[in-house]
């Protein structure tokens, strides 16, 4: 199995949607757990990496394992052994790029 590098791209937040869907509306604000350039290293035996929010990693979780098993997502990347998955909260939801390294 191989280690996967977790790196977080990019936050989004959404405030219209936020103000209009959210108890605390746009003052809540992006992921307050992540923040973007955090990097996380996935060691393998499905632990959530240290500080990790626990809603992404169900999220992530199925590319993190595949990319440790070895899947590849060439030819829709232009690199061999990544892929670029985000969480599923629709308004803020955070970019990973997850990256199989040796």
């Amino acid at each position: 199995m191989k280690k996967v590098k977790i790196t977080v791209l990019k936050k989004e937040f959404y405030s219209n949607y936020a103000e209009h869907y959210l108890t605390e509306g746009k003052e809540v604000g992006p992921c307050s757990l992540l923040n973007e350039g955090d990097v996380f290293i996935y060691e393998g035996g499905a632990e959530m990496p240290s500080a990790f929010c626990p809603w992404a990693w169900i999220d992530i979780y199925r590319g993190v394992n595949a990319l440790s098993a070895g899947a590849t997502y060439a030819p829709w990347n232009n690199r061999d052994c990544l892929q670029i998955l985000c969480c599923t909260d629709g308004i803020r939801p955070v970019i990973f790029a997850l990256e199989a390294i040796d």
